[in-house]
């Protein structure tokens, strides 16, 4: 019961974030969310980019700012920590699955790469392809450039990193 109550909890707060800048919540994945922007509604890739790099940064923002109260609300070990791997490109998006099943999903490779970007990614971090920061624009500061080796990547991305700890 502890451990639901503390995933409904964090999994509301960041749903609430991702709505909130207009991003489909497309899955839970154990303690993780997916989350996509461009579909059902775009504001345009870069302003989509620029959406999905804001909500991240608000959730890291969120999470710093009640991390004392999450662990000794919820008894934690240890303060809550997460990472976020954003990657922009084209994907396929719609209902996948079997007669029995269907989801409404993103798949391809961009979803793919953005996966491998949040592995790589530091705690209180977001990790982003240069294809997206390129479309931050002025929403790109505090960025370390990263390159990573990503399984199924062939060769390094080129990615770029921000910290809560950097600001």
């Amino acid at each position: 019961d502890e451990l639901k109550n503390f995933l409904n909890f964090y999994m509301t707060k960041m749903s609430n974030i991702a709505i909130e800048f207009g991003g489909t919540i497309d899955k839970y994945i154990g303690d993780s969310i997916m989350v996509f922007f461009g579909d059902p509604d775009t504001a345009g890739e870069s302003e989509d980019a620029k959406k999905c790099f804001r909500m991240a940064r608000r959730m890291q923002e969120t999470l710093e700012n009640c991390r004392v109260q999450i662990k000794d609300d919820f008894k934690l070990h240890e303060p809550l920590r997460i990472r976020i791997g954003i990657h922009s490109g084209r994907c396929s998006v719609g209902n996948f699955g079997s007669k029995h099943r269907l989801e409404y999903t993103a798949i391809g490779r961009a979803v793919n790469v953005a996966a491998r970007l949040e592995k790589a990614c530091e705690q209180d971090g977001i990790l982003c392809s240069d294809l997206t920061a390129a479309l931050l624009q002025d929403d790109a500061v505090n960025l370390r450039l990263r390159h990573v080796k990503a399984k199924g990547v062939d060769g390094l991305i080129k990615a770029f990193q921000w910290n809560i700890r950097d600001v």
